[in-house]
């Protein structure tokens, strides 16, 4: 870990929890349409709307509430009551509405970083939402400057770094996810840390190992501090 100036951090499933209710939530909503089709059938649909949409609904709860509704209207043949799509509306505005949970010695980890680092949060979803959250979490203070990006592909972490003033050589991203936190950040030449949550959204799994000078993997937040800190 050398040359590095910026640490950007991951936000849902790196600072706070967040995959466990979007399971719950589609745990609602096989519950609701049970009769149509077994739960990993309506699974699957979800996730191929989540993927078709995400070009034009991008990342997030509102997206996902969208997509829930589609496969909705695809499973019933059209023929789903107002009453029905309410019931929907009613999963995705919970999820709007969830506690912010930390992950565990995140915010003593940060507590070591801060003045040390310039500290950023750079993730995905919907601009209000990940800003509640990140108020709500109360760690907000921490962090010098905070990115809701519409993805994480190269040329937007490119952007990223561009109003971040810096080269991707002096950046550091932590996350849980492989494909979206790490791989950009290495192709652009950047340093990347892993550190996995318990579940994994399926459109972020990759098939294949990563190894590269660059990438270090980890099994807790708290195990960065020695790469990071002088002793």
């Amino acid at each position: 870990m050398k040359n590095i100036n910026i640490i950007a951090f991951d936000a849902d499933d790196t600072l706070w929890h967040n995959e466990p209710y979007f399971d719950e939530a589609q745990e609602r909503f096989c519950h609701l349409f049970q009769d149509f089709a077994s739960s990993q059938e309506i699974l699957g649909l979800i996730l191929n709307h989540q993927v078709k949409n995400l070009p034009l609904y991008g990342f997030g709860i509102k997206a996902f509430t969208l997509s829930m509704i589609e496969a909705a209207l695809q499973l019933t043949n059209h023929q789903i009551s107002g009453k029905g799509i309410e019931q929907i509306m009613v999963i995705g505005k919970d999820l709007l509405q969830k506690p912010v949970e930390l992950l565990p010695e995140v915010e003593e980890v940060l507590k070591q970083l801060k003045g040390k680092y310039k500290l950023v949060v750079a993730t995905k979803g919907d601009l209000k939402d990940q800003h509640r959250k990140l108020h709500d979490s109360g760690i907000g203070p921490y962090f010098h400057h905070i990115e809701v990006l519409s993805d994480k592909t190269e040329l937007d972490y490119q952007k990223m770094l561009g109003r971040l003033d810096t080269q991707a050589s002096d950046l550091l991203m932590i996350g849980n996810s492989l494909k979206s936190d790490v791989l950009p950040i290495l192709k652009l030449g950047g340093q990347a840390i892993h550190i996995p949550y318990a579940t994994t959204w399926e459109y972020e799994k990759i098939d294949f190992e990563i190894n590269h000078p660059n990438f270090i993997a980890l099994t807790s937040v708290k195990e960065i501090l020695p790469l990071l800190l002088p002793a």
